[in-house]
């Protein structure tokens, strides 16, 4: 049975110092269990949001505007969030708050999308999931880095990372594994969406909230220190002061975060690329279709899931054997090393007419998208100050999501002229961008990261 971590008393007037004990492994691996919840929502978004659209009437061209929701949100939400949780003073924490909002609107959201009527209803449920999701999602990171000493930082990143691809391969695999249980593959409701797809929805709305309790049962915030805590409450309040934190932390932002912003927008206007048009690519080069009514566009549904869960099992196991690797080269070379391997994967993807072999492009994908989610955090913790890190989780990933934007307003400009109406061309286009990423990568300044064992 899992040990229970519990916080540690509250300090007294004569011991402010912040205390954070060192944690054993499984507690680290506890403390992360609702990022599960949280990446098992992404991934649904990623893996069937556009083939949910096509089925409610949307073209290829506008799909991008459909997921401008994500970008938007993020945008807008994580450095306020980021920024709130920083000055947060309540019973159960800075951060806890937080996690507990945005996963009740999150598992409301899921259990509502696979029922949308309209095209329009699926894209406003998306808004409100993914303000939820990012509503949780910065005060988590700030969490990690609260509760974890310097020597552990970099585990805990990287464990943040197994989850991710824990979570995602999960939400990916799903309708497949209920095909494989008996399910009616071809069994769609009325709008033409299928029963397996309304089924993982449901599942996703029980593990959003049912994970992030699991973490803050088994590892409570610390408490805060009487110095931490007069301290905040010595800090200014409201929207005006917020948004002030929000722009001093952008104008005093640390050079190694300035230098990863051109890295990060390669690597993230890819990733968006892939997520939204790995279905309809896989459509056309392994069943010859762009029909969303067609029994090979739905196969191709599943397909998408099956590589997508394959690329984030891959990314589990690597978050974790990265771990020596990154100790010995550093996150930074790391970083470069994955970017690298997903780029020729990408532009070999869609040259590949065999089910079989879509697999081998998914180890580079995957080794990727685990050094996402966990090296460009590891180079960014040692520069960023320990009392503003909700802010600055909240900048930083500003940085994800203005990629995502962007690549919402003006992919749909060049999709038919550059890129031939052809969405396999598109997943061409993200293979060049991470080859980019890469080589902006290498250029950033960083410390060498300190990885260690638990």
């Amino acid at each position: 049975m899992a040990s229970t971590v519990t916080a540690a008393p509250a300090p007294t007037a004569a011991s402010t110092a912040p205390r954070k004990p060192h944690l054993s492994f499984l507690s680290i691996v506890n403390m992360n269990v609702g990022f599960f919840g949280i990446q098992y929502s992404f991934g649904l978004q990623q893996s069937n949001m556009s083939p949910i659209y096509r089925y409610l009437g949307a073209d290829e061209a506008s799909l991008p505007l459909l997921y401008l929701a994500g970008p938007v949100t993020g945008l807008i939400v994580q450095p306020i969030i980021g920024a709130m949780s920083d000055r947060t003073l309540s019973p159960r924490g800075r951060r806890t708050p937080y996690f507990l909002i945005g996963a009740f609107l999150c598992s409301l959201s899921l259990l509502a999308m696979p029922f949308s009527r309209t095209l329009w209803m699926a894209a406003g449920i998306l808004w409100i999931l993914d303000a939820a999701n990012n509503i949780t999602m910065e005060p988590y990171r700030a969490y990690v880095s609260d509760r974890l000493d310097d020597a552990q930082t970099s585990l805990g990143f990287l464990t943040q990372s197994a989850f991710t691809g824990l979570g995602q391969t999960l939400s990916y695999i799903t309708p497949s594994l209920l095909v494989f249980l008996g399910m009616n593959r071809d069994a769609v409701n009325d709008r033409g969406i299928p029963d397996i797809t309304m089924l993982a929805f449901l599942m996703g709305a029980v593990f959003s909230t049912a994970s992030i309790l699991w973490s803050l049962r088994r590892v409570p915030e610390l408490p805060l220190t009487v110095e931490e805590r007069q301290r905040i409450e010595r800090m200014p309040r409201g929207v005006g002061h917020t948004l002030k934190e929000i722009l001093d932390a952008l104008r005093e932002m640390p050079t190694t975060m300035r230098q990863m912003v051109a890295m990060k927008f390669f690597q993230w206007y890819a990733m968006f690329c892939y997520w939204i048009y790995i279905a309809p690519a896989l459509a056309l080069t392994l069943f010859d279709t762009k029909d969303p009514a067609s029994a090979g566009f739905r196969e191709a549904g599943l397909v998408t899931g099956q590589v997508g869960a394959f690329y984030n099992f891959v990314a589990f196991v690597s978050a974790f054997a990265m771990v020596p690797v990154t100790r010995r080269l550093g996150a930074k070379w790391m970083h470069v090393i994955a970017l690298s391997a997903a780029s020729l994967a990408m532009l070999a993807l869609p040259a590949i007419e065999s089910r079989a072999l879509l697999f081998v492009p998914m180890l580079g994908i995957g080794l990727a998208w685990g050094s996402m989610m966990g090296n460009p955090y590891v180079m960014l913790s040692d520069s960023i100050p320990k009392e503003r890190v909700g802010v600055y989780m909240g900048v930083f990933n500003m940085f994800i999501v203005i990629p995502m934007l962007i690549q919402n307003l003006t992919l749909p400009l060049f999709y038919d002229t550059l890129l031939g109406g052809n969405p396999a061309n598109v997943i061409r286009l993200a293979g060049a961008l991470l080859g980019c990423a890469a080589v902006a990568c290498a250029f950033v300044s960083v410390r060498k990261a300190r990885v260690t064992a638990a």
